[in-house]
């Protein structure tokens, strides 16, 4: 057995890994990894999720480590001796090699100007990067982002996420100038505007300047003028890692990078890099595609193939800042002839460019900003003739493409560079789902912007796509919805009785509680229901990292009496809680053990206050602005609309949490648009828009109905919600469901505002049936002693505290410690049943 010794354990090494592991079947190979981070490989492409609510193990790409396979974390390699053919590392480790890969990635660059390494000064790389950014960020209020590409914005939605004003500086004319024109530069800067980020662009950083506690304080611009500035972050682009080659005497090129051949081979015929690391045909990537597409060469080449790296595609498809980016081919038109056909809709925000050749007839790339939808079906279609008119091809009102208009050769997976003939064959070869797809080919598996595509070709190969829940029941959550209405059912036992098999899974069981709490199916605690709910449901508060639970009274509209406030901060003072004020405008108070949780309530609810839901797939928060009631600038009463709006959906369970917000002028301060559904105020009414979510995926919200009454305003919101608990999938947000009707947003506005499908008044009774049946489910759980008894730590020691809990202090605050393995009375188990 050979030995294999890998320098670098991020994405591009463990696809080296993976890719080599399912080819070496007679194990040749015996691997080892060398990384520097902490822990194993993660996903750096959906970093910005981790300031989102994804933890690292969520970014995981998974642990290799097993036979054959050694991974080191925490190891930095410093030497390589080129005649012995061994790596050291720092721990004084010598690692021998028959071969050897440099995976080692890049750095971000940091432009040597003055103050540069002051506090305050931060990169956007790993996740250490960001824990660090978090932490700044706890007295900062504004943040400015030198660079204004991918990563710059990304930053900049950092920031955001944090809580931090943020500006950004780009040195060109206009954002991402490496990926798209100047025409969808200024659309894109139009965009990000209008979500909060100030954009500076055409001027340079010259200095950053301290503060008087030699901290970053501002930002000097080449202009003359500068920017008062808490956090400073360089993303102004990134440097090959070649330390160790260079050392070593391997080639690196000009402006750096590992010198590779189309072998992935550098000048040492035992020494190979892939990734950010390799300069190959003067080119160093900086994207993923075109590091798995090296990782899957060299592994080939590994096992005695012929498989040759002779380029990549370049394309990029994201959303920055909840806006859709997408440059693919030839974006610039750099190709001698080439023709272009733009869209520039900035009325409604999108622009389209298709680059075309001399001739008219074939697509050399293209560049789409605010919708790029179009992005699946034009991106493989690069370099081949184009199959109608272009304009048609890119406006909204245009016939668009289909799957059949692609030809096999196809690419529809840039990521991991996989054709649509060889999706075909998986498909004929018995891959029926995306799922199967995505494990036979691979497609869908790194950004996931082709899944679309993969499901049209599915369909076009005749193949009905299963709309099962689960695998205990055949129907959707849609048809589970009527049929538990038709029938009257009142149990999941029931349900699964006469419309399921089994006994019900982690995905149906919370399905079916969400549907029977949405139709007035009593407190979700009642009888077996309390064991259909997921953790948090299940006691009514938000399970955190260290096995406690935070708590988050209702606070509607944000708006609060001293008296109130008091208490609140008595409870946290009193049981030693960890206090912050969230972005709903609400008080979250960390840190509470089980057994202290109705406690608690009881001194909020004789208060005055109820739960807020944070812990339910249901409505979270309607937060406003200050409205007419303070601000000079407002039109509209934001905080009572707010008030009545939370008061009247409270508790409203669905698929998915719901957030809203209410903005007393177009100013737009309590930033409606980014909700589920949000109202903006207007000279003479209130504007409603929907489908604005956060999340993993964030998207902005589009108008359904302007100039509205309020009596008008809150029918139309109720027809919206009932409409969207009817018909949504499990676990669907309300952009995606939009966005997955037929028909769109019009389809919406002809049910909600027009009643073409003539429920209106149906909907209207269901929420006026909610509204008149709601309860606070603390007090609920207070007054009944079976749902207290639930929550105990231990049932043997119902009063003992859970001895692996901990908390350190930090900023005055308890926080969440190591865990202490110490003996323990018997966890609480839940006796109940569902059957």
């Amino acid at each position: 057995m050979e030995e294999l010794v890998v320098i670098g354990n991020g994405m591009v090494g463990h696809r080296l890994v993976e890719a080599l592991r399912d080819r070496d079947t007679a194990h040749h190979w015996h691997i080892t990894v060398v990384g520097e981070e902490p822990r194993t490989a993660y996903d750096r492409v959906a970093l910005s999720t981790y300031l989102d609510g994804a933890s690292a193990q969520d970014l995981s790409l998974g642990d290799l480590r097993g036979p054959g396979v050694d991974v080191h974390v925490s190891e930095q390699a410093t030497a390589i001796d080129r005649a012995a053919r061994t790596v050291t590392t720092a721990s004084g480790r010598v690692l021998p090699y028959d071969r050897l890969v440099l995976a080692t990635g890049s750095t971000p660059f940091v432009p040597p100007i003055p103050g540069h390494d002051l506090p305050g000064c931060h990169v956007y790389r790993t996740i250490e990067d960001l824990d660090d950014l978090t932490a700044d960020a706890e007295n900062a209020k504004t943040g400015v982002v030198i660079g204004g590409g991918l990563l710059g914005l990304e930053a900049a939605n950092a920031l955001r996420l944090l809580g931090v004003s943020a500006h950004v500086v780009e040195l060109a004319p206009h954002l991402m100038p490496a990926q798209i024109d100047q025409g969808a530069g200024a659309l894109l800067q139009n965009l990000v505007t209008d979500l909060g980020v100030s954009v500076h662009t055409g001027t340079a950083s010259t200095a950053v300047q301290a503060g008087p506690d030699g901290r970053a304080a501002r930002l000097a611009l080449a202009d003359g003028n500068h920017l008062d500035a808490d956090m400073v972050v360089f993303s102004v682009g990134i440097r090959p890692r070649d330390n160790l080659a260079r050392d070593a005497g391997l080639t690196v090129g000009e402006r750096g990078g590992i010198v590779i051949d189309d072998t992935c081979t550098t000048n040492d015929t035992h020494i190979h890099a892939i990734g950010e690391a390799a300069h190959h045909r003067g080119t160093v990537y900086g994207l993923i595609a075109p590091g798995n597409a090296m990782a899957e060469v060299l592994a080939d080449r590994l096992v005695g193939g012929a498989a040759t790296f002779t380029g990549a595609d370049t394309s990029t498809k994201l959303k920055l800042l909840g806006v859709d980016v997408a440059s693919f081919g030839d974006a610039h038109g750099n190709t001698p002839g080439a023709l272009d056909v733009v869209v520039n809709d900035a009325a409604s925000g999108r622009y389209a460019k298709l680059v075309l050749s001399d001739d008219a007839t074939t697509l050399l790339g293209g560049i789409l900003v605010g919708d790029a939808s179009a992005y699946a079906t034009l991106r493989p279609l690069v370099g081949s003739p184009l199959p109608g008119d272009p304009l048609a091809l890119i406006t909204p009102d245009g016939e668009g493409l289909s799957a059949d208009a692609l030809p096999d050769s196809a690419q529809i997976c840039s990521c991991n560079a996989v054709t649509k003939g060889e999706v075909s064959e998986a498909i004929a070869c018995g891959a029926h789902d995306v799922a199967e797809l995505k494990s036979c080919t691979r497609a869908g598996t790194s950004c996931g912007s082709c899944v679309p595509m993969l499901k049209q070709i599915l369909t076009q190969a005749g193949i009905t796509q299963s709309k099962a829940l689960c695998e205990h029941f055949t129907q959707s959550r849609t048809e589970l919805l009527e049929i538990i209405r038709a029938t009257g059912t009142t149990t999941f036992s029931a349900l699964i009785d006469a419309h399921g098999t089994g006994h019900g899974c982690d995905i149906c069981k919370p399905a079916v509680a969400s549907i029977l709490a949405s139709l007035g199916g009593g407190h979700i605690l009642d009888g077996e229901t309390a064991t259909l709910q997921d953790t948090n449901d299940r006691y009514l508060a938000n399970l955190q990292r260290n096995g406690t639970y935070s708590v988050v009274p209702r606070i509607p509209g944000g708006e609060i009496t001293p008296d109130k406030l008091i208490v609140i901060g008595e409870v946290a003072r009193d049981f030693d809680l960890y206090t912050k004020i969230t972005g709903g405008q609400r008080i979250d108070l960390f840190g509470a053990r089980l057994e202290q949780l109705p406690a608690i309530w009881t001194r909020l609810v004789e208060a005055g206050f109820e739960s807020g839901h944070a812990y339910g797939k249901s409505l979270r928060t309607v937060k406003s602005c200050v409205g007419t009631t303070w601000c000079r600038y407002g039109v509209q009463d934001s905080v009572g609309l707010a008030i009545r709006l939370e008061e009247r959906y409270r508790g409203l369970r669905s698929p998915h949490k719901l957030k809203s917000a209410v903005s007393g002028c177009a100013r737009e301060c309590a930033e409606a648009r980014g909700k589920d559904f949000g109202i903006i105020a207007t000279e003479t009414g209130w504007n409603l828009y929907v489908g604005g979510n956060g999340g993993f995926t964030p998207r902005h919200a589009q108008l359904l109905a302007g100039d509205l009454d309020e009596d008008t305003l809150i029918r139309y919101i109720d027809r919206f919600l009932m409409f969207y608990i009817r018909t949504a999938d499990r676990l669907q947000r309300t952009a995606p469901w939009i966005e997955a009707m037929e028909g769109g947003l019009d389809h919406l506005r002809e049910v909600v505002v027009n009643d073409s499908l003539g429920i209106a008044q149906e909907l209207e009774e269901a929420m006026a049936q909610h509204v008149d049946s709601y309860t606070d489910e603390w007090a609920a759980v207070l007054n009944d002693p079976d749902k207290l008894a639930r929550f105990e730590s231990f049932t043997n020691a119902p009063t003992t505290p859970d001895p692996t809990i901990s908390f350190t202090t930090t900023r005055d605050q308890p926080v969440p410690g190591a865990p202490t393995p110490l003996g323990m009375p018997t966890p609480r188990t839940s006796k109940e049943s569902t059957r």
